[in-house]
């Protein structure tokens, strides 16, 4: 193996981090459209291309500069030390309940990372080593993001796998929002999670690079549009 070459993941964590980012993965992420629907009920969302461009959009925007951020801190706070920094974990958390601009998307993260809790527990019962985290985690209460980083710190992946294993989650959770939302046919769903995936590394790669005091989440259109999703009158995804 060249020396400038990583490792390659072990294929137990790769594994581990294809079974995160499954939208089969009990937690529900498929019951939300994250202000989607409601885009395309509000604000012209209406092709292909529009639909790109907003997921696009949301990643840069939303994702990288505030969960993924988040996931890359959180990850190794679960793992530093024998016990985590639960310290810094706890932080974190608050981070994503205190800036969550609608009820449904505190909803959805409150409710996602409590089904992620009670996966981990029933996955790792009688594992006196990863029970004690599980257990402080279901006691926050848990949000998504920082449940998913104590998911994946139980992996050997490095942080930036982690990331790329939670962007590509959450973009065929949306792909498949938008499908189920209006009239797009599967390929044209899957030229969409194209460009978000071409579009994810980089991504990771910003996330990764940002410090704990430039983490944002300010996204006021998605803001309103999700509080008009809480009382659209027709509506297929959770609110």
């Amino acid at each position: 193996m060249r020396p400038d070459r990583p490792a390659p993941l072990p294929a137990a964590s790769l594994l581990q981090l294809i079974w995160l980012a499954s939208p089969a993965l009990p937690v529900g992420g498929f019951s939300y459209s994250e202000g989607l629907e409601s885009a395309i009920e509000n604000a012209g969302i209406d092709s292909e291309a529009a639909v790109g461009e907003w997921l696009l959009d949301q990643l840069h925007i939303t994702q990288a500069r505030g969960d993924m951020a988040l996931i890359a801190k959180a990850v190794g706070a679960w793992r530093r030390g024998d016990g985590g920094d639960l310290a810094h974990v706890r932080e974190l958390n608050d981070w994503v309940l205190h800036t969550r601009e609608t009820s449904e998307l505190r909803l959805q993260t409150e409710q996602m990372g409590r089904s992620m809790a009670d996966w981990l527990r029933n996955q790792h019962q009688g594992d006196d080593h990863v029970m004690p985290a599980v257990q402080y985690l279901a006691a926050l209460p848990p949000t998504y993001p920082v449940a998913f980083a104590l998911a994946a710190s139980f992996t050997q992946a490095p942080v930036r796998n982690v990331l790329l294993a939670y962007a590509f989650g959450w973009a065929e959770n949306m792909v498949q929002a938008a499908l189920k939302s209006m009239q797009l046919g599967q390929s044209a769903g899957q030229r969409i999670l194209a460009r978000l995936a071409d579009a994810i590394p980089a991504a990771a790669d910003h996330a990764i690079g940002l410090m704990d005091s430039e983490r944002q989440a300010f996204s006021p259109m998605l803001a309103i549009l999700s509080a008009q999703h809480e009382v659209q009158y027709s509506r297929l995804f959770r609110s």
